[in-house]
């Protein structure tokens, strides 16, 4: 069985699904809606995403199998940055840093955006709202 499936996967396709190595993903970090709004360019958001995440150029090009000149390019804003790479590297640092930035450049109010809810996280959070107010309404009765 496994010959099998060796022979009907390509070569470049099993070579490519052996250098993919899963990124640990930071803890989410809140930044400051005025700490974004002071970046002047996105590869200054970059920089900030990386700061408050904890991580230097070095593990960043490590672990994200990143060119350092390419890392070099989006900070000094030479090169844009597509989507998947940003998002891994929002998700290694662990904010959001240069989409708020972007964001921002674009009109939008840092202080009024906010996440959307999962359904286990609306779920969680109705079922706190329903406790408070059954603690207050015992807190009345005693």
């Amino acid at each position: 069985m496994a010959d099998m499936l060796r022979r009907r996967v390509s070569q470049p396709l099993a070579t490519n699904l052996r250098s993919v190595a899963p990124v640990q993903a930071q803890f989410p970090v809140a930044i400051p809606p005025e700490e974004i709004a002071r970046k002047r360019t996105l590869g200054a958001a970059i920089e900030l995403c990386m700061e408050y995440g904890g991580r230097d150029d070095t593990s960043l090009r490590l672990d994200l199998k990143v060119d350092k000149a390419q890392l070099s390019r989006w900070k000094s804003g030479a090169e844009g940055i597509v989507w998947p790479k940003l998002a891994t590297l929002q998700a290694y640092c662990g904010n959001e840093a240069p989409t708020l930035w972007m964001l921002h450049q674009s009109g939008w109010d840092l202080h009024s955006i906010r996440r959307i809810e999962s359904e286990t996280e609306r779920e969680n959070r109705l079922l706190r709202e329903e406790v408070t107010a059954l603690r207050r309404a015992l807190r009345g009765a005693i």
